[in-house]
């Protein structure tokens, strides 16, 4: 069985493996141990509300029992823009026009805005590439919304993910190259590791204080803002099942959209249910999404349950995986 837990320092290793894995422009998950431990740390403080909400950052590990192997992770972040802005571009039209030729053009451009201050996050959604099939990675992303859920308070009315943008097969990134990069002057992975590593003024400092007109790139740049990165497919597919959409906004190094849902609107936040535990016999009832009923002891699994009213009748491995006994309250998204 797998189950989604907290992480914590002990998944150093684990984690680490998993960022290698992830490969360039993965923002979140860099290749760099100071960062990698502090978010361990913080994920650990944030899960015993050792840190104020809004700065809570939540990481998630997929563990199969029995194995006892690290096969993804995820995280959410309570707050973004808390301490450091968060900056997007936003794709505008710009519309001119000339009473004397009666003509009128519209123009696409990128304006650089902080918009998602204070929204909450879900991302860093990774898996390791033998484990993307059978409903591994369906769990693993339905479990940040469960971990919402359950004490909607901590997190804010507006939920947003960024997904990867575009690379080439050859790891080449058309709109770092074509665009970014003529503000920063850096190395892409270098930028990225700054990115998650540092206060982020770097970016206040030198990204563009002025509207891009796209109509001025070339072509392979235009075309990728807003596109997706070919491994990021099943996530945004996962992502609109649960209501995100397109906001307009793209990431500033390689142009990868950014889609949002109200928190109360995200369709398992929305339809899983508080029920209390019951034991029963193994393997029968429809298979459903079930957590725990507290931010602290959070884990989460896909196992058979029987619904009865407000009652969940659970069988014995699925108790002892997320470790509740008779009586304690469950969620659970049929």
């Amino acid at each position: 069985m797998l189950v989604v837990r907290p992480a914590g320092p002990t998944d150093f290793d684990a984690l680490m493996e998993l960022a290698e894995l992830s490969g360039r422009g993965f923002t979140s998950l860099p290749e760099d141990e100071p960062t990698l431990r502090a978010r361990l740390a913080l994920s650990e403080a944030s899960f015993q509300a050792g840190v104020a909400p809004p700065e809570a950052w939540y990481t998630l590990m997929l563990e199969d029992l029995d194995t006892g192997s690290i096969e993804g992770v995820a995280g959410v972040k309570a707050g973004v823009g808390v301490k450091r802005p968060f900056f997007s571009f936003r794709v505008v039209t710009l519309a001119q026009s000339s009473p004397t030729l009666e003509m009128r053009f519209d123009h696409k451009a990128l304006v650089l805005v902080n918009e998602c201050a204070g929204w909450s996050e879900v991302g860093s959604l990774f898996l390791r590439p033998e484990k993307r099939k059978g409903g591994a990675g369906r769990l693993l992303a339905q479990s940040r919304y469960m971990l919402i859920g359950i004490e909607p308070q901590r997190f804010a009315e507006m939920v947003l993910a960024e997904l990867r943008g575009w690379f080439d097969e050859d790891g080449r990134c058309p709109f770092w190259e074509h665009v970014a990069h003529k503000f920063f002057r850096l190395g892409f992975d270098q930028a990225d590791l700054m990115s998650a590593s540092t206060d982020g003024q770097f970016i206040l400092d030198l990204a563009p204080r002025h509207p891009i007109y796209t109509e001025l790139l070339p072509e392979e740049a235009r075309d990728v803002i807003g596109r997706v990165h070919r491994d990021g497919e099943a996530a945004r597919a996962m992502l609109e099942r649960e209501g995100f959409r397109y906001q307009g906004l793209v990431d500033l190094f390689d142009a990868g959209p950014t889609v949002a849902c109200p928190r109360d609107d995200i369709r398992t936040v929305r339809d899983s249910k508080r029920l209390r535990v019951k034991p029963g016999e193994d393997a029968f009832g429809e298979e459903a999404l079930i957590s725990t009923g507290e931010v602290s002891r959070f884990r989460a699994i896909r196992a058979p349950v029987l619904i009865d009213g407000d009652v969940a009748i659970l069988g014995r491995e699925a108790l002892d995986a997320l470790g509740v006994c008779e009586g304690e309250v469950v969620r659970v998204k049929a």
